[in-house]
């Protein structure tokens, strides 16, 4: 009889309005993230530009995105540690939403940058914000469980962003993304707050959201900067082996063209199932270093098989994108542990900031890949680029500390 009923209690925690909230939250959260890289070139044509002006302003208007990802992730993370966690999922969706919306009806290159701008750093504040929350609410032998559903849930956004532009005009798959954003919000009026943000709240003596206290000690910058490095093998894959997969499939010899956009899609879909999996391998190998360790040499394998097997068939080629995208499931877990490794009174602006700056590397790895090219072949490139990502993300994983079942309510002095 026990047996059912603490089933049931885990249940209720793992289903809560919290949790589903979340999921929710990061799933619009990476439709509208990834949506301008899939909607790049009709959206840019329709604007009347050429193919040569579409290249150069469609990655000046990415840059714009992730440059607002980047202070967002300060910006919303600091907030997050200041006035509460549920803050940040209002204020961020709010913004990101409101910029999407906008966007469907753009007519001009410089408003689409600015636009660009304000929906990145909205976008930069849901999955901080939603895996602070939820960590902080679940019993910690649920935590790596409700943090990957979170993401797995959420991560299937970018399927449905793929699909919606397939069969909407550009502007609509805009509006959708925007409204799918507001009708969130009414879902969120009945979440309730942190217990243990709160009871750390009213506290005037304890200094909350104090970004630069993660670099004036040693041992805090060594975490915060080791969380970052475990994060670098993700948006190699993403960034690099998906976003350039028409490169390399040319580079390969497979006769028929590779879409980078359906390789990113199926990169996803094996990213949302990787992340699932994963907390249920943390929970059941009872540590998260463990995990994503196993993961990360998985990813290292699959990158091996991707440039240097000789793949010659465009299935296989979207078939071993499929399991890459699987290996970095552990970006959950990844975001968990940064979760983790910090004190209520840091915990939301390092959850928030941590990934945020993750996704900023992916413009050294695309300058690195480009000044590569100019000396090696593109599959040579892409491996030295590469082998910088794992060598930083191993030793990351192997020298930070575990932080399965670790009791959250603690500060940062």
């Amino acid at each position: 009889m026990s047996t059912v009923t603490a089933t049931r209690s885990d249940a209720s925690y793992l289903f809560s309005a919290p949790v589903i909230v979340a999921a929710l939250g990061y799933f619009v959260d990476i439709y509208d993230l990834l949506l301008f890289g899939i909607v790049r070139l009709p959206s840019l044509a329709a604007l009347g530009l050429s193919e040569a002006d579409i290249s150069v302003t469609g990655a000046s208007i990415l840059n714009w995105q992730m440059t607002g990802l980047l202070i967002g992730g300060i910006l919303w993370g600091v907030l997050g540690d200041k006035k509460g966690r549920l803050s940040v999922l209002f204020g961020s969706i709010i913004t990101y939403s409101l910029a999407n919306i906008a966007c469907g009806f753009v007519q001009d290159v410089t408003v689409y940058k600015l636009l660009r701008f304000v929906a990145g750093i909205g976008l930069a504040g849901e999955l901080g914000a939603g895996i602070t929350l939820v960590s902080e609410i679940l019993p910690k032998h649920l935590r790596a469980i409700g943090t990957s559903l979170v993401a797995g849930i959420g991560l299937l956004g970018a399927v449905v962003a793929y699909f919606t532009v397939e069969f909407f005009d550009w502007r609509y798959a805009y509006f959708i993304g925007g409204g799918l954003g507001i009708s969130l919000l009414l879902l969120r009026i009945g979440v309730f707050e942190s217990g243990i943000f709160k009871d750390i709240k009213d506290q005037k003596h304890v200094e909350k959201g104090n970004f630069f206290a993660l670099f004036n000690n040693k041992d805090r910058l060594s975490r915060y900067l080791k969380c970052i490095g475990i994060g670098l093998p993700t948006w190699f894959v993403i960034g690099i082996l998906a976003t350039f997969s028409n490169e390399f499939g040319k580079a390969l010899g497979i006769n028929e063209p590779i879409k980078p956009g359906l390789s990113i899609m199926w990169c996803y879909v094996g990213l949302s199932v990787g992340d699932l999996c994963s907390g249920f391998i943390s929970h059941w190998l009872e540590s998260r270093k463990k995990a994503v360790f196993y993961l990360m040499l998985f990813t290292l394998i699959c990158s091996l098989v991707y440039l240097f097997a000789g793949i010659k068939s465009v299935s296989l080629f979207y078939t071993v994108a499929t399991l890459l995208g699987f290996g970095i499931g552990y970006w959950a877990m990844f975001v968990t542990i940064g979760a983790e490794q910090f004190g209520t009174n840091l915990r939301a602006t390092a959850a928030t900031t941590v990934p945020n700056m993750v996704r900023g590397t992916v413009v050294g790895m695309t300058t690195l890949f480009a000044i590569f090219k100019g000396s090696f072949t593109v599959i040579q490139a892409g491996a030295l680029v590469g082998v910088i990502c794992f060598a930083i993300g191993i030793f990351c994983i192997l020298t930070i500390p575990e932080t399965h079942g670790r009791d959250l309510d603690f500060l940062e002095e």
